[in-house]
């Protein structure tokens, strides 16, 4: 088993200061560098716990706390489990944090993010991969769109807004993309209805942009999260063999 190391840290962004986590393996050399981003929930020990699998794999893994304008994470106080009757009164505050990542702010920050990564001694020179869960899939997609000359790779799993009717959803970057793409969509999720996921593979298509995208039956948005009542364990490895195969091929 590949020894990791995960500390945390702080990267300098044009609007302040992300407190983030950085995973790594412990064996003093460069591996391929990944953003991994955060759920609505936010960065906290299962993001970590998942970082440091993907570590373990091989990579140089940054997870940012994408809400760090309001405050160090948790952001929001956690209950150590989160079932569906703590979510209502949990997304009254998320949700207006989650709207002041629009596509300028998304653009900026991982500009910094990667920026950060490319002075790491750990992290491998060369294009980086991203992955993101829930709102974390647009990150992944808006950071591949943004920086199409650094990022190789993307996977979003049971992402929410992929392809929306607004001015800076993900997939109107479809034409600048460069990286490889993979998606796993919850099945019947309303935050990523059929529509949408139409909408994306057609603009993706068009734009000529290598991706693949699987709809994972009978699970719910959230599947990959161990610490919510939505997890679910097959889906969750399924995700894992998906997500090591696109980096293995792209990174």
């Amino acid at each position: 088993m590949t020894a990791i190391r995960g500390t945390d840290v702080s990267i300098r962004t044009q609007d302040g200061t992300a407190d983030a986590y950085f995973a790594h393996p412990a064996d003093g050399t460069a591996h391929p560098a990944v953003v991994l981003y955060m759920d609505a929930f936010g960065l906290r020990p299962q993001l970590k716990a998942m970082a440091d699998r993907l570590a373990g794999a091989g990579y140089t893994v940054l997870v940012p706390n994408v809400f760090y304008r309001h405050g160090s994470a948790p952001v929001v106080p956690l209950p150590e489990f989160i079932a569906d009757a703590d979510r209502p009164a949990l997304f009254e505050r998320i949700v207006p944090l989650m709207g002041d990542l629009t596509g300028d702010v998304v653009a900026r920050d991982s500009a910094a993010y990667l920026d950060w990564l490319a002075t790491r001694p750990e992290a491998a020179p060369g294009p980086v991969g991203t992955t993101g869960y829930c709102m974390g899939a647009r990150l992944a997609l808006l950071t591949a769109g943004h920086h199409p000359g650094k990022v190789a790779a993307a996977a979003g799993f049971h992402g929410a807004g992929l392809a929306t009717d607004a001015p800076d959803s993900p997939h109107l970057l479809a034409d600048r993309i460069t990286a490889e793409l993979y998606f796993g969509h919850a099945d019947n999720d309303p935050s990523m209805p059929p529509e949408q996921i139409e909408r994306l593979d057609k603009a993706l298509t068009e734009a000529g942009v290598t991706q693949h995208a699987d709809v994972y039956a009978e699970a719910a948005h959230g599947y990959t999260m161990a610490d919510t009542d939505r997890f679910d364990a097959g889906s969750a490895e399924r995700h894992w063999t998906a997500l090591l195969g696109l980096f293995g091929r792209a990174l």
